[in-house]
């Protein structure tokens, strides 16, 4: 495999609803409650897609971002087995001839707790943005799973132990919220698809809110990213990648959420809503215009 940095420019996904612990405050208890209840269905996929949501491991997260362990410049250490499955990749993307071309990798953040906000196109994505991200900073990037991938016996094992953790398909789960949090906090960075699964015709599709609301509650910062090429280097429905195709991965700029933001008829809702598609039209910016869609 090669990687060549160029000019600037981690199954069908769960989808989970995202419902934080309850604030203190009545404001923060009718955002979280049934009355506006958001749901999440970031996708992503280990070997498996994922699902999104976020906040605090124990507790709430504090309304001034999320708390990072090691500070910028120090990126926590990765487990052996993220860097033998990596190493993996790589050859055997040499046997295939597999070219993955990065652009803007030479102007990533080198902080922890980013979300990594991307379009979704097939399996390949989410460790072929790992193995870019790893290259480019030494950081790892994290990606949600369905809970049926992480159970299968040694598959689930390994995919644990590269970074990936359960998330159950179209339920609520506070548990992915806390979890999604706890990786921010730990300085890992997060890896999301704000349409939740793959697209099965290329073009980005309708996102959830989840990723928003991650973003929104933990003040985390937020990177968009976009790829393409994995969709014909591994379609939808095929066993095995394809040989002699070319994957590009186009990093943005990195920013943060306004939190006080509003949407049509000025509820918590329309105001995910509106930054949900504000992050799409950021993706869009980076892709081909055969991939935006409405985001155009």
């Amino acid at each position: 495999m090669s990687v060549s940095p160029g000019t600037p420019g981690t199954g069908g996904s769960p989808a989970v609803r995202i419902e934080p612990e309850p604030a203190p405050d009545a404001a923060d208890a009718g955002a979280a409650g049934s009355a506006d209840a958001v749901p999440a269905g970031v996708g992503s996929a280990g070997a498996a897609d994922a699902g999104a949501g976020v906040a605090g491991s124990a507790g709430a997260v504090p309304a001034a971002g999320v708390r990072t362990g090691p500070p910028p410049g120090t990126p926590p250490p990765v487990t052996i087995t993220f860097r033998l499955v990596n190493g993996a990749v790589r050859v055997l993307m040499s046997i295939l001839r597999v070219r993955l071309v990065v652009e803007g990798a030479e102007d990533l953040p080198d902080r922890p707790g980013v979300i990594l906000a991307t379009n979704h196109l097939s399996w390949a994505d989410p460790i072929l943005l790992a193995i870019a991200i790893h290259e480019a900073t030494g950081r790892r990037v994290r990606h949600m799973a369905k809970a049926e991938a992480v159970a299968i016996p040694v598959f689930g094992t390994l995919l644990r132990d590269y970074g990936g953790f359960a998330v159950r398909r179209g339920r609520p789960d506070r548990e992915a919220y806390r979890m999604a949090t706890d990786v921010l906090a730990g300085g890992d960075w997060l890896g999301l698809a704000p349409e939740g699964t793959r697209s099965r015709t290329g073009i980005l599709g309708e996102p959830k809110p989840g990723v928003a609301l991650l973003a929104v509650r933990s003040g985390a910062e937020v990177l968009p990213a976009a790829l393409w090429g994995t969709e014909e280097l591994w379609p939808i429905g095929k066993l095995l990648p394809r040989p002699g195709k070319v994957v590009h991965i186009r990093f943005g700029e990195p920013y943060r959420m306004a939190t006080g933001a509003t949407g049509a008829g000025g509820t918590r809702h329309a105001a995910l809503d509106a930054a949900s598609d504000d992050l799409m039209r950021r993706i869009a910016a980076l892709l081909p215009g055969r991939y935006r869609g409405r985001f155009a």
